[in-house]
């Protein structure tokens, strides 16, 4: 099968940029869902970044009753730490392959290379990272989870020297505080360089949150 390059939002913080930040949206959103926030996480002016926002292909999602909507892989059911849908998965995993091997071909190191996510788009960012044998600067994932956690003899040692932010709402419906902090013990156990962070929300953001996201990314890609 053909592989074709993502559609994707392009936001860069200053001309000729030194850095990216791939960012993957959740279920049913698109490229457009956390394109407003790059003027809030209060960069400073002189780190040029280059903001990727790609906008998943619609498929079938069972969860939904079939209904076609933007998704990066099928979800089958309400407990997402059961039972995934590999080849889904495996598809869109190539496709951000191919995206960071654009930012590669525009110059851009993989360790100036952030991948980050929510929900869905959180747990295939955490998938792909973990997978990198170039490692990336630094991986997000905002109210997500581990995908096919069986499979860690894929996971790359040289993926424990980027940094991880790990945030989550202590109210999530969705995805369930406790799945996203047992994917982080999981990989603080493994020797993962992460830190987790919670706040008193559901299955969104905050400005809190917001604030210290740009803090890390700050901290991430700042010779």
């Amino acid at each position: 099968m053909t592989l074709h390059t993502l559609p994707y939002i392009c936001v860069e913080t200053a001309p000729n940029p030194q850095a990216s930040v791939i960012w993957l949206h959740g279920l049913g959103a698109d490229g457009h869902d956390f394109e407003a926030i790059v003027p809030q996480l209060g960069l400073p002016k002189d780190l040029a970044i280059r903001f990727i926002f790609p906008h998943a292909p619609s498929l079938p999602v069972s969860l939904n009753g079939g209904y076609i909507m933007p998704a990066w892989y099928d979800i089958k059911q309400n407990d997402l730490g059961i039972e995934h849908d590999r080849d889904g998965i495996m598809k869109s995993a190539k496709s951000i392959q191919m995206l960071i091997e654009q930012q590669q071909m525009h110059g851009i190191s993989t360790q100036r290379i952030i991948l980050a996510g929510f929900s869905q788009g959180a747990a295939l960012a955490l998938h792909v990272g973990l997978r990198q044998s170039d490692r990336l600067a630094g991986l997000m994932a905002l109210s997500g989870y581990l995908l096919l956690p069986t499979e860690t003899t894929e996971w790359q040692i040289q993926a424990k020297e980027s940094s991880i932010f790990m945030a989550h709402g202590v109210h999530d419906p969705v995805v369930t505080y406790a799945l996203g902090e047992s994917a982080f013990r999981r990989l603080e156990s493994d020797g993962y360089n992460t830190e987790w962070h919670s706040y008193p929300m559901e299955h969104s953001v905050c400005l809190e949150e917001i604030k210290d996201i740009g803090k890390w990314i700050t901290k991430t890609l700042q010779y």
